[in-house]
C-alpha cells in the first residue's frame, strides 16, 4: 500500500477532502541480549522496515476517532478527549488513547480531537512489538500536529508508561526506545537501567536479516517469565553475601566464575550464568560490528541461542527445530531466537543470493518436524518513528 492509497482510504473513511500527514514507526528486533534487561544488563535492538503507519487530521471539537485498516470489522472507535479512560471494548485503540492521555498528564497541550487512521504490516503475533509501534507513531504525529517540545528518549519513557500504567503490562523500555531512537543501518547497545546507549553500524552488504516466525503463539505468560526473574533475583541475593553489586549485569564473566560457588541452587546458577554471559556478548557485539566483523557477530548470535536453550531454557521445540535447521544451511552467518521465547520468531543473517534455497530448505525441515509452515520476512534496518515524505513508503 502506498501513500496515495492510504490517503484515499483516510479521506473515504473520515469523509473529508483534507490531505493528512503520514507518519511511520517501525517494529523492532533484538539482535542479541535476551532476558538481560531486568538483570541490569544491555540489550541490542534495531528498528526494522515493518511497522505502523498513521494518518491524521485535527478536528474542531473534542472527539477522537480511530480506525485501523487491520481491523476493519471493528469500524471507527470513538471517545471524547475529556474521557480517555481504558475501555476493554476499545481494543487496539487503547494504545493511541493511552499515549494521548499520558502526554496530556505530563503537561503537553492537546486540546482538540483528531481523526487518526492506522495501518500496520508487522506480522501478527510475531513478537516484533506492534503495540510500542502504535504508541510511538501516535507520539510522533501528536508532536508534529500540536507542536510539542518532547525529545525521543522522553517519548519512549512515556510510551513505556502507557504499557505499565494504562494497559497494565509490566514491560521494559527496550521496545519504545528502539522504535523511537532507531537509526537506519544501525543497532543500539542500550542499558535499560541508565538509558545510556551507543549506535553500532551494521554493514550487511551481501547479507540480509531474515525474520522467521515459528507461527506458534508465544505461551510465555506471567508464570515462566516471573519464575526466571525470581531465579535471577535469588542468585543475585546469594552473590550479594560477599559482593557489593546491585545487579548481575555488573559482573564480568571472570567475576561470575570466581564467585559462582555462592549460588546455592543449580537452576539459579544456570539462569545467572546466562544473564552475565549474554550481557558480555552484547558488549562484544558492539565491538565486532564497529570493526565490520559480521562473521564474528554471527557466532555471538549462535552462542546466545545455545545459552537461551541450555541455561535459560526459554526456547522450546519449535524455536530449536527452526534454529537447528537454519544452522545447517549454506550462507548462514548466525541465527538465534529473538524475543521472550516459547514461540515467536528467530532471526538469521543469510547471504542474499542463497535466500531462496534457504527459505525452502528450512521450511521443509520445520514442516516435517512440527506439522505446519514457518513464515519468512526479509527486513532492512530502519530509522525510528518519523513523518514520511509524500510518496515515500517503506
Amino acid at each position: 500500500m502506498n501513500t496515495n492509497e492510504l490517503t484515499n482510504q483516510f479521506q473515504s473513511i473520515f469523509h473529508t477532502t483534507e490531505i493528512p500527514l503520514i507518519f511511520f514507526a517501525p517494529g523492532r528486533i533484538n539482535l542479541i541480549g535476551e532476558h538481560t534487561d531486568y538483570n541490569g544488563g544491555h540489550v541490542f535492538p534495531a528498528a526494522i522496515s515493518f511497522g505502523t503507519y498513521a494518518l491524521a487530521r485535527i478536528r474542531d471539537d473534542q472527539k477522537l476517532r480511530f480506525y485501523s485498516l487491520n481491523f476493519p470489522e471493528i469500524n471507527i472507535i470513538e471517545c471524547e478527549l475529556t474521557d480517555l479512560s481504558y475501555q476493554e471494548i476499545h481494543s487496539w485503540a487503547n494504545y493511541p488513547k493511552g499515549m494521548i492521555k499520558i502526554l496530556r498528564e505530563h503537561g503537553h497541550a492537546i486540546m482538540t480531537g483528531m481523526d487518526i487512521l492506522f495501518y500496520g504490516n508487522i506480522p501478527n503475533g510475531a513478537g516484533l512489538s506492534s503495540s510500542a509501534s502504535i504508541e510511538m507513531v501516535t507520539g510522533a504525529l501528536l508532536e508534529e500536529y500540536y507542536h510539542l517540545d518532547i525529545n525521543r528518549v522522553t517519548m519512549a519513557q512515556l510510551g513505556q508508561k502507557v504499557e505499565n500504567d494504562y494497559i497494565g503490562v509490566n514491560s521494559g523500555i527496550m521496545d519504545q526506545f528502539a522504535i523511537g531512537m532507531g537509526k537506519k543501518d544501525h543497532a543500539i547497545l542500550l542499558n535499560c537501567q541508565t538509558l545510556e546507549y551507543r549506535y553500532a553500524p551494521i554493514h550487511l552488504d551481501n547479507h540480509a536479516i531474515i525474520i522467521i516466525n515459528t507461527n506458534k503463539q508465544r505461551t510465555l505468560a506471567g508464570s515462566s517469565y516471573n519464575e526466571r526473574r525470581r531465579q535471577c533475583e535469588e542468585a543475585l541475593a546469594d552473590m550479594q553475601t560477599e559482593l557489593s553489586i546491585n545487579s548481575l549485569g555488573e559482573l564480568s564473566n571472570e567475576q561470575f566464575q570466581r564467585y559462582q560457588h555462592l549460588i546455592t541452587d543449580n537452576i539459579n546458577l544456570k539462569r545467572a550464568k546466562h544473564a552475565v554471559f549474554e550481557n558480555s556478548r552484547t558488549k562484544e557485539a558492539l565491538d565486532q560490528l564497529q570493526q565490520g566483523n559480521l562473521e564474528r557477530f554471527g557466532k555471538l548470535m549462535n552462542a546466545s541461542h545455545l545459552s537461551l536453550q541450555q541455561d535459560y531454557e526459554v526456547t522450546g521445540r519449535e524455536l530449536d527445530t527452526l534454529v537447528d535447521a537454519i544452522w545447517e544451511q549454506d550462507g548462514v552467518l548466525g541465527a538465534r531466537m529473538t524475543g521472550a521465547g516459547f514461540g515467536g520468531c528467530a532471526i538469521a543473517i543469510v547471504e542474499k543470493d542463497r535466500i531462496g534455497d534457504f527459505k525452502g530448505n528450512v521450511n521443509n525441515i520445520y514442516r516435517n518436524a512440527v506439522g505446519y509452515d514457518a513464515t519468512f520476512y526479509t527486513a532492512s534496518i530502519s530509522d525510528g518513528a518519523k513523518q514520511l515524505e509524500k510518496g515515500v513508503i517503506e
